[in-house]
């Protein structure tokens, strides 16, 4: 039984690596693998402080990120350096190297695959619904500095309200068909598509929450929004 957990950078490394939140996750993650012998977890984790300060040092010495794809490989790299983090916390659980390209990963020969950015016009929410597709999982979970979707943007919205369930047709109305460096929106544009098309679910829930994590891999009562 294969799940799939694509991490936000924001939760890995919101200013600097958070050593609290990933010691209680390392505790979680094993003792839910050590429950059941069959369980497998693939990790995919985005960039986070890393790809917006250094896009951001892109942009401020006149860089394009409009006209070039520069951008999008600056959050790459730093994707991969959070991967890289993981692989080497989950160790002795995951024999094989960071996954870069999705679409090559025909193997999964330990208990923890942990994968990373791929290339220019996908983010890494684009790579767990490949990653998903490739083995067998239907159901992604999306973890995020977000609790639940809301009908709106609530930092600019007041009246915006958060949503337990959402169907994959008025989600990709909210979040449009483009994918841009950096874009904030609770799942990418491109992954959803992918995603819709495969029948596959996704739950946006808040990163930090383990217990609720638990729960989300448990198939138990969590808090947050499922898109189906």
């Amino acid at each position: 039984m294969v799940k799939v957990l694509s991490v936000g950078g924001s939760i890995v490394v919101p200013d600097a690596p958070d050593t609290a939140f990933l010691n209680e996750f390392s505790s979680m993650i094993r003792e839910w693998l050590a429950e059941d012998k069959s369980r497998k977890l693939i990790l995919v984790v985005g960039g986070g402080a890393p790809a917006r300060v250094y896009q951001n040092a892109y942009r401020a010495v006149g860089g394009n990120a409009k006209e070039d794809n520069q951008a999008d490989w600056i959050g790459i790299m730093a994707t991969r350096l959070n991967a890289q983090l993981l692989k080497a916390i989950f160790s002795d659980l995951c024999e094989q190297d960071v996954v870069y390209d999705p679409t090559a990963a025909k193997d999964f020969t330990g208990r923890i695959l942990v994968a990373a950015g791929w290339k220019p016009g996908f983010s890494t929410d684009n790579d767990a619904v490949l990653l998903a597709e490739q083995f067998g999982a239907k159901t992604v979970v999306n973890l995020s500095n977000i609790e639940k979707v809301y009908t709106d943007d609530p930092k600019k919205n007041p009246e915006a309200k958060p949503l337990d369930t959402i169907s994959w047709t008025d989600f990709r109305k909210m979040v449009g068909d483009e994918w841009q460096p950096g874009k904030n929106c609770p799942f990418d544009p491109i992954a959803s598509k992918k995603a819709a098309e495969n029948g596959m679910t996704v739950i946006c829930a808040g990163g930090k929450n383990i217990p609720n994590i638990r729960s989300i891999l448990n198939d138990q009562n969590f808090i947050g929004t499922k898109i189906g």
